[in-house]
């Protein structure tokens, strides 16, 4: 049985005022949950978090890695860094580093590599474009973003990643996925680990990432393969992240 991940993606979001008020209500509101609960802040935060949430049950981790051990890569936060603060996961390949900085699914998959060589888990995301889902092309486009991850994992590590599907055309547009179709997703990508490694698929966790709410959180966790979100602007907001918490 896959335990539910609700994860908040604060993105480039936060100051020190703003997320001491926003964790210490987390803290409060956290009672008796049913799932895995984590927040991803920005690097700079993630000293802030390790101090205000260590011993409770929200988990914390970073929003990029880089794929270098250590050297002359200004800007740059390696995974090392990450352990410092007792990073828990780390989200890679998300749509706003593939458009923005021009990642590459092979440079994703060395980044997850990088992350799970230091005992961080990577949440490898994926998703299409509005364009690529009007062309027919969603299947082939995330099942290429995730095979080119598959094919530098050996088998025994691939329960260790957790997987997000985030359709791009579906965040921040007003243009709304429904469940059945954000479930046909999943399945395919299930599929896709299940022809790798059948036991790893039952284990590894497949996030919706396409503008989660309260209000449809509760019908898109319902489905078979959708195993948590990745919470964008919702997560900002304690009273509607723990909302979407309840909602397991």
């Amino acid at each position: 049985m896959r335990r539910t991940l609700i994860a908040g993606n604060w993105k480039m979001n936060g100051s020190l005022a703003a997320n001491s008020a926003l964790l210490a209500e987390l803290k409060a509101g956290m009672t008796g949950q049913s799932c895995d609960v984590l927040v991803c802040a920005p690097a700079v935060y993630l000293a802030q978090c390790a101090e205000s949430l260590a011993g409770s049950a929200v988990a914390w981790g970073a929003q990029d890695v880089s794929m270098h051990v250590a050297g002359a890569y200004t800007g740059e936060i390696s995974a090392a860094m990450l352990n410092d603060f007792s990073c828990k996961y780390v989200i890679l390949g998300h749509s706003e580093r593939r458009a923005y900085h021009h990642e590459s699914n092979e440079l994703v998959a060395q980044k997850t590599l990088r992350a799970l060589a230091s005992g961080i888990f990577p949440i490898v995301c994926v998703g299409e474009t509005l364009e690529q889902r009007e062309l027919g092309q969603t299947e082939a486009v995330v099942s290429a973003q995730l095979q080119a991850v598959l094919d530098v994992l050996d088998d025994s590590v691939l329960p260790k990643i957790v997987v997000a599907y985030e359709p791009v055309w579906a965040i921040g547009t007003g243009k709304t996925a429904t469940p059945q179709m954000a479930q046909d997703v999943h399945a395919v990508l299930r599929a896709q680990l299940a022809a790798r490694s059948a036991d790893a698929a039952q284990k590894i966790q497949i996030l919706y990432g396409g503008s989660m709410k309260p209000e449809n959180a509760q019908e898109l966790l319902a489905m078979a393969d959708i195993d948590g979100g990745l919470i964008g602007g919702a997560a900002l907001k304690s009273v509607d992240f723990l909302a979407i918490i309840n909602a397991v």
